[in-house]
Order: structure tokens, then sequence, then C-alpha cells
């Protein structure tokens, strides 16, 4: 079934995007908890006429989006974790130390914009990536160091 999603789902899509979903998960999921409608024609109509009109406001919130990931693209950033004395981690470092340690740096992300693709259990460097908009993304390099 094709749906128009009215915010952003994780592994799905986009605000305003047109997607197709089983059936299913958009019926019993996506559009009870009002994060989709379904993409009949008159609503793809109002979904056009609507883009066209925040093109403009959609401009600048991307450019905004790719100001912020040029200041943060490549930023070095070092996070101090409790450790065993064989450098492995007590836990592990996640994505809401990354956002602690970016707003200490001056960057206010949320953490929910944050990934890192493999569970960091020891000392050493790793990448993350900061999805700031669907066409902006930065990445950045973590310094995992342990605490004293």
């Amino acid at each position: 079934m094709e749906i128009i999603l009215k915010e952003d789902v994780v592994n799905l899509g986009y605000k305003d995007d047109i997607v197709t979903v089983k059936n299913g998960y958009g019926r019993n999921f996506l559009i009870p908890t009002g994060k989709a409608v379904i993409a009949s024609e008159s609503a793809k109509k109002v979904l056009a006429e609507n883009l066209k009109q925040r093109a403009h406001k959609l401009a600048k919130i991307k450019a905004d989006a790719e100001g912020i990931a040029q200041k943060i693209e490549g930023i070095t950033l070092t996070i101090g974790a409790k450790t065993s004395s064989s450098g492995t981690i007590f836990g592990s470092v996640n994505t809401i130390m990354v956002a602690d340690a970016l707003a200490k740096a001056g960057f206010e992300i949320d953490r929910k914009l944050i990934t890192i693709k493999e569970t960091i259990k020891e000392v050493g460097d790793y990448t993350a990536t900061v999805k700031l908009h669907k066409e902006a993304n930065a990445i950045i390099n973590l310094h995992v160091v342990a605490e004293e």
C-alpha cells in the first residue's frame, strides 16, 4: 500500500515522502499513530501544493543543516570511559555520551540523530555519523580513552 509520511520514520523515510509498505504495517501502526496517511489521488495533490509552498522554507532548513554539517565534519571528540586494566570498557560508549561530548564542543545535537555502526567496547578510534537532514550528513571521529 502507498502512504504519505507525516513525520520522519527511521529506516522508512522522511516527512512528506510517498513510500510503499505492507498493508498490516500501514493500517495497524503508521496510520493509527498519526505517522502516515493513505496516498490517495487527492492526498497526493494536497501534498504537491504544500511542498510547492514550503520549498523556500525547506531550502533554508537544508542550508542551515549543511552549514552545521560542515562545521562538525571531521571533528575529533575525546570520550573518557571507565575501563578495566586490559582496556575493555565497562558497558559501552553510546550516542548519549557522543551527544554530551558534542554539547561540550558547542554543538547541540539530538542523540537520536547520531548513529554508531559498531559497538564501542574497547579503547581506540571510531567513527559516528550525524544525520542533520536527509541530504546533509557529517562524520565525527571518536577517540575513546580510559578515565582516570
